[in-house]
């Protein structure tokens, strides 16, 4: 997570959110909720300034993000990531953090998915004269093979590891960043931070081709929208094909109502919502040899363009995300955490972890993590081979598919299709850890966000 914030500083960060899923031996699944909450604790709210849109082209799709100081939240990831590290970890923070600090004052080379995301979010990070210093800083964007140094947010890291979160939340580094973003019309104000603590979930718990799947809960909406596409699936007799899968996504979708959506805040919620009639973003997925699994996905939304001086941090703008104000922004009242599609998930058959996934993506991340399980579970595919084979995406009647999507029996149904020419991260980046029933490991990066698999022995 740490040297991800310096590799991928568009898509997660300090300023950012996320979920971490633990599944540790003998012990209750637990899910750490440290997502972005609404601001505004006694700001006013005439204050604030317009959220900025700007388009973002995938090649074959196109997407509005709203951006700017009105659309930071505020964030959680320090906080999260802290809890994490003495709740489970067997390291020091410090130490865990001392090779990412190093390397955002080094620099960390551009590889080519990266370089692909700074083109596609270039009208972001060149909005403010701090984004442009850092992604170019020569006039034009970091392309391939270029060095991204980032040496304030190397020492942020390192006052992460030594202090701990509170710098960021009651101290220097924290007034710092209500200052710069309330002189900006946003609305984080010191008691949002101040405020500010991880929860404790239980995970949804939904039974799938004789495993237990596990994931986000509410009052995050894609944990509880994928186990309800799994329920429907689970009363078929056969695997699905893409028309099925389709016409899932779709009845899905048509669940995502002003009364789910207002609904997810109420502790019996998801029990009622599942128990119904039948019918993003980085990510990181681990299992060991001892039983342990996690499962964490982090984002800053597309990022908001606002780096604070001084202390390395870039904010979220998940309070200009579509996706996660779909029934108009700043709508959501201060404190209340933002209904992500994040769903870090873990299938376990026997009470044993043996496939842990999660995706980056946006909206798509349901529909992403979902194929992906699909063809673990019912097509027998390795965990890498799931992950790089091609999906598909409904939203809006329109079926988005990738080359090597058979579309036959889509156009007989007379769906809309889109077709992209290439495999896009527009499609999500699932990454995924497997453990086959003779204790096996397998993994799977997603070749669209530049993910890796390791297997680690000894």
């Amino acid at each position: 997570m740490l040297v991800s914030f310096v590799c991928e500083p568009l898509l997660t960060g300090l300023g950012a959110g996320g979920y971490m899923l633990v599944v540790a031996p003998e012990a209750e699944p637990v899910l750490l909720d440290f997502f972005v909450e609404a601001p505004g604790r006694g700001a006013d709210p005439t204050a604030r300034s317009e959220l900025v849109p700007i388009s973002v082209s995938f090649g074959d799709a196109i997407q509005v993000f709203n951006i700017g100081a009105a659309s930071v939240g505020t964030y959680g990831m320090a906080a999260g990531l802290c809890e994490a590290s003495s709740r489970f970890g067997r390291v020091p923070l410090e130490q865990l953090a001392a090779p990412a600090a190093r390397l955002a004052r080094t620099g960390v080379e551009v590889n080519l998915q990266q370089a692909y995301v700074l083109e596609i979010l270039g009208d972001i990070v060149i909005s403010t004269p701090e984004g442009a210093a850092l992604f170019a800083p020569r006039g034009s964007l970091l392309e391939a093979g270029e060095t991204l140094r980032q040496p304030e947010l190397g020492d942020a890291l390192e006052r992460l590891g030594r202090d701990g979160p509170t710098p960021f939340y009651s101290g220097d580094l924290a007034a710092a960043i209500v200052e710069w973003v309330s002189a900006r019309g946003g609305m984080l104000t010191r008691d949002d931070l101040a405020g500010y603590a991880v929860v404790d979930r239980a995970p949804i718990r939904v039974r799938y081709r004789g495993r237990d799947v596990l994931t986000n809960p509410p009052p995050s909406a894609g944990g509880i929208l994928i186990a309800r596409a799994l329920d429907l699936l689970e009363a078929d007799d056969e695997p699905p094909g893409t028309v099925r899968i389709v016409e899932v996504m779709e009845r899905i979708q048509a669940e995502r109502t002003p009364e789910f959506l207002a609904g997810l805040e109420d502790p019996g919620f998801a029990e009622r919502f599942l128990r119904g009639p039948l019918g993003s973003t980085t990510h990181i997925a681990v299992l060991d040899r001892e039983g342990w699994a996690c499962s964490v996905t982090c984002s800053n939304g597309s990022c908001s363009g606002v780096v604070v001086p001084g202390t390395g941090v870039h904010l979220n703008n998940m309070l200009g995300e579509q996706d996660l104000n779909p029934l108009g922004f700043h709508r959501h009242p201060p404190g209340r955490r933002l209904p992500s599609m994040m769903a870090p998930t873990a299938v376990l058959r026997d009470g044993l972890a043996e496939l842990v996934l999660g995706s980056a993506g946006s909206n798509r991340i349901r529909s992403a993590i979902l194929q992906t399980v699909i063809r673990v579970i019912d097509e027998g595919l390795r965990a890498g081979d799931a992950v790089e084979a091609p999906r598909l995406h409904f939203e809006d009647g329109v079926v988005y598919v990738e080359p090597g999507i058979g579309t036959t029996g889509l156009e007989h149904a007379g769906r809309t299709i889109s077709r992209f020419r290439r495999r896009n991260l527009f499609f999500g980046g699932v990454q995924a850890a497997e453990r086959d029933a003779h204790g096996a490991f397998w993994g799977g990066g997603d070749p669209r966000r530049g993910g890796a698999a390791v297997v680690v022995s000894g």
